[in-house]
């Protein structure tokens, strides 16, 4: 066994877990950084985000390790060539450095647009790269000690890089947000779809990911739907080499259905189908969104937590023996997809209020993502505001979008100020951007909030910044002790000792304020 350099045996490790690795993740950029050393090019994101006419393969980092990546790959496939030998460390860490130089070399230089359109018609483009692809495999991969060691398929290949850079794309434009909670939501989302190993999926998993359902929580207006996309859009679909196509279009595998919007009747329609006669309006057979969907599709349950209790039983049943009947006939059909969830609703208030089901619950949240707040993302990093609307604006007009977002931001600073709570999250700053770029201006709806001119004058100074810590805490150890009278109880309830308490509480303001109505 001849010995490879040192240096390429430890690129070959790097680029190996370079090419499995979460793209969204803080240790993908660790990895970048620890292969390019002086080369690496640093930029102001916590993890790869989508920025402002800015493509993710023009990234500097992306085009350098492309290139390195390249040439050790070459350096490898010669020494095999050569007869020589290497370890198994070392082959496996081959074959993982040339997966990543395949997909970057032919799949990530295709653009969205085209992507789709690989799987709905007979493309040349996609023919000639696959092509590319299984000369490259050919050359780079069909070696002896490689498929001795790690043998593969090249149509899998091809469709599991396709497969990943589809995934990219959903989660890459359609998560945005350079703060930490983006950043987590989007490396989130991607071990939904692979896992957090995505050589074991690619490996074994691929064909098992649809039988985990996925539950998404979180706040009205922060991208449920947008996450559910992005999971049910970014499926396996197999790839037939000899005909040279996909099989199955990429686009007809994702079935919403907003539970709220709909009757008990309708839902049942919508998922289970039903036959002719079965209830009034059912003029013809029709099969349902759960028939429909196969084995590479997905169904999206919105607001499940609107669910009423007889439909919860039923859909139990499916999660849990993966059958269904259509309405108005008994014999069994199959559910061979993926079952996504999202709520705002607190689910497990919902269970001990006796309203949603314990057993379903379990059965829903094997895999759990939960969105973050607007405000959430903008505490860690305040200057996402600024992306964000121009992202709306950009969408509202190409041309005018920095214009629109220069007066949106001064508006928005003016008027609401940096510290605005965003309890519409994302949907409300659409709105706002809409209004502004309408009359110039923007009311928000302030419903179930008490109006700051009604609260006490202390707590009016603490909405507006006025005390120090110190100060806050004196003034709520008085307000609690006239409520009390006495210094042990509001010690107890405060949870703090008795003479930190009596040296807190300010007798001046004691003899002003009443206690407070309960």
């Amino acid at each position: 066994m001849t010995q490879i350099s040192s240096a390429d045996e430890k690129l070959l490790d790097l680029l190996a877990r370079l090419a499995f690795s979460n793209p969204f993740s803080i240790e993908r950029i660790r990895i970048e950084r620890e292969i390019l050393d002086e080369k690496f090019v640093f930029e102001d994101a916590t993890a790869w985000s989508r920025r402002p006419n800015v493509q993710a393969n023009d990234r500097p980092n992306v085009i350098e390790l492309t290139r390195r990546a390249t040439e050790v790959v070459e350096r490898i496939r010669a020494h095999l060539s050569a007869g020589h030998t290497l370890s198994k460390t070392c082959i496996k860490n081959y074959w993982e450095s040339t997966a990543y130089l395949m997909l970057y070399r032919h799949i990530t230089v295709i653009s969205a647009s085209d992507l789709w359109d690989w799987s709905v018609r007979n493309d040349a483009r996609m023919q000639q790269v696959w092509r590319g692809f299984l000369a490259d495999y050919e050359r780079l991969l069909n070696l002896p000690p490689v498929q001795k060691l790690i043998p593969t398929n090249p149509g899998h290949m091809f469709a599991a890089c396709t497969q990943v850079h589809r995934a990219f794309f959903q989660i890459f434009d359609h998560i945005l947000g350079d703060s930490l909670p983006a950043a987590e939501l989007r490396a989130r989302v991607w071990e939904s779809i692979f896992t957090y190993d995505l050589a074991r999926y690619y490996r074994s998993l691929w064909p098992r990911m649809r039988e985990i359902s996925t539950l998404i929580t979180g706040p009205s207006g922060t991208g449920k739907e947008l996450v559910a996309r992005a999971i049910g859009l970014s499926s396996y679909f197999p790839f037939d080499g000899e005909k040279q196509k996909f099989t199955i279009d990429f686009k007809r595998n994702f079935f919403p259905v907003n539970l709220s919007a709909l009757s008990r009747t309708l839902i049942e329609s919508e998922l289970f189908g039903h036959r002719k006669g079965s209830f009034t309006g059912a003029l013809a057979d029709r099969p349902g969104w759960l028939e429909t969907c196969g084995p590479q599709g997905a169904v999206f349950l919105d607001e499940i937590g609107e669910l009423d209790s007889d439909l919860q039983v039923k859909l139990l049943r499916v999660l849990q023996q993966r059958t269904f009947n259509r309405l108005g006939e008994t014999d069994e059909r199959a559910f061979d997809g993926k079952m996504i969830a999202a709520t705002n609703r607190d689910l497990r208030a919902e269970i001990s209020a006796g309203r949603f089901r314990e057993d379903l619950y379990f059965r829903i949240c094997a895999d759990r993502i939960e969105t973050p707040s607007l405000r959430q993302q903008l505490d860690h990093r305040p200057a996402d505001l600024q992306f964000l609307v121009f992202s709306i604006a950009h969408r509202i007009s190409p041309t005018e979008a920095s214009t629109i977002t220069e007066v949106v931001l001064d508006w928005i600073h003016s008027h609401l100020g940096e510290d605005y709570p965003w309890q519409g999250n994302i949907r409300e700053l659409e709105q706002c951007v809409w209004n502004i770029v309408v009359h110039r201006s923007y009311v928000p709806m302030r419903t179930g909030t008490t109006p700051t001119s009604t609260l006490p004058e202390w707590i009016q100074g603490i909405v507006h910044r006025r005390y120090t810590a110190e100060e806050i805490l004196q003034k709520y150890c008085t307000w609690v002790y006239t409520e009390l009278g006495s210094y042990e109880q509001t010690a107890r309830h405060l949870g703090l000792d008795r003479r930190t308490v009596k040296a807190k509480i300010d007798e001046g303001l004691v003899s002003q304020w009443k206690p407070p109505v309960t």
